[in-house]
């Protein structure tokens, strides 16, 4: 949480009078944490090599947002 925390937005909203703050995360700007956290539970669980790759490419894949390289290509 503390890779979260470091790469949060605060934003502050105003309305009638009443101030409200609230955090904006983005789990994007901590990949290396969780990349080291996926790593930790695949050899802890016993993952094979291509278990730990396939669930590092998913999270940047679906996770993450990021576009696959032959999106759009046909």
């Amino acid at each position: 949480m503390g890779g979260y925390r470091k790469h949060r937005k605060i934003y502050r909203r105003v309305s009638n009078d009443v101030v409200v703050e609230f955090g904006s995360f983005y789990p994007k700007l901590s990949t290396p944490i969780i990349d080291e956290i996926d790593g930790l539970l695949a050899e802890h669980y016993g993952s094979t090599p291509e278990g730990l790759d396939f669930i590092v490419n998913y999270a940047i894949k679906y996770r993450m947002g990021a576009e696959s390289e032959d999106e759009g290509e046909e």
